[in-house]
């Protein structure tokens, strides 16, 4: 019956699971369609763009050539009518000369014929009738402002859809996620010398399926990518997994988005607790600050959780009650144990976070606990916490920090510190965030969960967390294994 049981359940949850993909399908579809729609009207508005763009430069042509050959028949009738002009003076004149040579033949005095005679030889010598050109200055042809446009109408009519860049291909083999940082890896299907560039948009999820329409963080693009690859640096790994994409563009078109790869992106995210932290510290998600005040805004903030609890439960406040109940209730540290802890507890595996001190900061301790710390307990001063412990009191100390027992630490004090627990392996290590140099390592045997515990008095710590395991700090523990840096060299301080 139980096994029977068990079976039926497996079948549930493996439907359930498959309806929630045929969900996720049917709204990508809606989504699909509504794009096409969006998209064609998008694409016919730039089609009637384009040709009354194509209509107004012909209108333009027609009217420049238009007036070009107006100008031409302006300036040849010009031409002609001043030459018509010329030849009709040059008649008139000759015809009053010819009209005097008549009458001087009629002229019976030798002296006065001679004389008479002399003059019109001379008048015809200088007549105009005999200095003008006979042929006209220009043609009445205008074929030299004919136009062909044979060659353009056949342009015109092969002009086709500009032609689409294929989808590219992401090679996931060689994309990396290491070190917060993701190399995307892409080919094209073949080979196309019109690529101008490339677009890569990635978006965060908690889904390893297939992209979800709904409940999802926006993409976020990178343009103008010239190469075959990108590296994304400088993420924070604040979800299970990312989402990626390609799009390939000419100068003129971007293609289709390659199919979407989803990466894992593995690392330790948790934020400080403020239910349970010392009414003097001032605690916001993963920031904590002195607050002489006395925990007066704690009590603010508490005031308006308490109120927020009136209504309906939010995912998130949901998801922080559910870290709660694995965490346990407990009292807010007081007395002199000014601490606040993390809300996640570390059960396994290996995980990195980076702590960031103000330059004002008087007092600070980080490090690791398990969860029965008590609310007077300091971190460090008990066999159930292990910290290094920075004091700027008069001078800069730097110690280390076990039951109760203290090793000095003659290294200066980096302005940002790495966090390293490898629960399995028994080992919490604190790096120079910025140099990857080794500060201290605990070696114990981690018996219960840990939890991530920080303490403050005068000044702030940001804590940063969504880092994986930076590589360097991978290979120094390797190195480092093996070798006397562990608490047996604190006289069993681990």
């Amino acid at each position: 019956m139980d096994e029977q049981r068990e079976t039926l359940q497996r079948i549930v949850s493996t439907l359930a699971n498959k309806n929630d993909e045929i969900h996720n399908f049917i709204d990508m579809l809606n989504h699909t369609i509504k794009n096409v729609q969006v998209n064609s009207s998008n694409v016919i508005s730039e089609l009637d763009k384009e040709f009354d763009g194509l209509y107004s430069i012909l209108h333009e042509m027609k009217g420049s050539m238009a007036n070009t050959i107006q100008q031409e028949e302006a300036h040849k009738i010009q031409a002609l009518q001043d030459q018509l002009s010329q030849c009709s003076n040059a008649l008139e004149s000759s015809e009053e000369l010819l009209e005097l040579a008549a009458q001087s033949l009629d002229i019976k005095d030798p002296v006065e014929f001679l004389q008479a005679a002399r003059q019109i030889k001379d008048r015809v010598t200088m007549a105009s009738a005999f200095r003008i050109s006979l042929k006209p200055k220009v043609s009445d042809s205008m074929t030299h402002l004919m136009v062909d446009f044979a060659l353009e109408r056949r342009m015109l009519q092969a002009v086709k859809f500009l032609p689409v860049p294929k989808p590219p291909e992401i090679d996931l083999a060689a994309c990396l996620v290491a070190d917060n940082c993701i190399t995307v890896s892409w080919k094209m299907p073949e080979e196309d010398s019109r690529i101008d560039h490339f677009v890569l948009e990635y978006r965060k999820t908690n889904f390893d399926g297939l992209p979800r329409v709904k409940d999802e963080q926006r993409w976020e693009l990178i343009d103008y990518i010239k190469a075959t690859e990108y590296t994304l640096s400088g993420l924070k790994f604040d979800t299970k997994y990312i989402n990626i994409r390609v799009q390939a563009c000419n100068k003129a078109v971007a293609g289709e988005y390659s199919d979407p790869v989803t990466l894992e992106t593995k690392a330790f995210v948790f934020s400080l607790d403020s239910t349970s932290s010392h009414l003097n510290l001032k605690v916001e998600d993963t920031y904590v600050e002195w607050d002489p005040t006395g925990g007066k805004g704690q009590e603010k903030i508490k005031g308006k959780e308490n109120k927020s609890r009136s209504g309906a439960p939010s995912p998130k406040r949901t998801s922080n009650s559910a870290r709660s109940s694995l965490r346990g209730s407990r009292d807010h540290f007081a007395g002199e144990s000014y601490t606040v802890l993390g809300d996640t507890a570390i059960q396994s595996g290996q995980h990195y976070w980076e702590v960031k001190a103000q330059k004002d900061c008087k007092s600070y301790s980080m490090g690791v606990t398990y969860r029965n710390m008590g609310k007077f307990d300091q971190l460090g001063k008990t066999n159930s916490s292990w910290c290094i412990h920075i004091n700027n009191w008069l001078q800069t100390t730097l110690s280390a920090k076990h039951n109760n027992k203290t090793k000095t630490l003659d290294i200066p004090v980096p302005d940002r510190i790495g966090v390293y627990c490898d629960f399995d392996g028994g080992q919490l290590a604190f790096y120079n965030a910025n140099s990857k140099e080794l500060i201290h390592t605990f070696r114990t045997k981690f018996t219960q969960p840990l939890l991530p515990g920080f303490m403050i008095w005068c000044g702030g710590l940001t804590v940063s967390t969504g880092l994986q395991v930076p590589s360097a700090v991978k290979t120094l523990q390797k190195s480092e294994n093996g070798l006397s840096v562990s608490t047996s060299s604190l006289n069993n301080i681990a």
